[in-house]
């Protein structure tokens, strides 16, 4: 990683649980576009975090117990701020989110403030509950919120600062990633999208269907 070229720290916040298998090809590609990594481990059991704690410029936060993705991405994102980053971008740890997209959600956050990546058109590789769910809700925020919510349940994306710094979700589930968008959105931060390939290889989603949708319809009551 060279961080000579780099005028401005960018950080990647990666939550996991159970990712034994992915979780150091993610931190270790990641490195190469990012400055550090903050590595939440969720609570894992199968000694995840044990992957990567010889690698430089990766921070490990530990939850004691399966706290939810939104906790986790809370934690991530206090350490970020704290460690001044300018831009911060979350991706998943099983290998769902390619890291080396990371170049072009930054040269798309050059003009708004956070940049979601758009798997909707590209679904061939979805599976269709999935599909279903993510289209329902992202319609239901476009309506409530006034904007183009394309992709709401990505969590590939990446956050000015700024964003961060005045944001605090209430949520600890995948919900989480919703009420981001919803407090941005009043706030009058820009959300944009760029679109990127949808991946579903040997990974088991860690979304549990009911809990999810249960979160969700308490974000749009908001």
């Amino acid at each position: 990683m060279n961080n000579s070229k780099r005028k401005i720290n960018i950080a990647a916040v990666i939550p996991f649980f159970n990712e034994s298998e992915f979780v150091r090809e993610i931190v270790y590609t990641t490195l190469n576009f990012t400055d550090f990594v903050i590595a939440v481990d969720d609570g894992s059991t199968d000694n995840s975090a044990e992957k990567i704690k010889d690698l430089e410029n990766v921070f490990i936060i530990k939850n004691e117990k399966n706290l939810g993705k939104g906790y986790s991405l809370k934690n991530g994102f206090e350490k970020a701020v704290e460690l001044n980053a300018e831009y911060v971008v979350t991706l998943d740890a099983d290998g769902q989110h390619k890291p080396e997209l990371i170049q072009s959600f930054l040269e798309k956050i050059s003009y708004c403030d956070i940049v979601i990546g758009n798997r909707m058109k590209d679904v061939k590789n979805m599976p269709m509950q999935r599909i279903l769910s993510n289209k329902i809700t992202s319609y239901l925020l476009s309506k409530k919120l006034g904007v183009s919510i394309l992709d709401s349940q990505c969590g590939f994306r990446i956050y000015r600062r700024i964003v961060l710094e005045n944001i605090r979700t209430k949520f600890n589930g995948f919900e989480a990633e919703s009420e981001i968008l919803v407090e941005a959105a009043r706030k009058n931060f820009r959300i944009e999208f760029i679109d990127i390939p949808t991946v579903y290889e040997n990974q088991n989603s860690k979304m549990k269907p009911f809990q999810a949708i249960k979160g969700f319809i308490k974000v749009l009551m908001m």
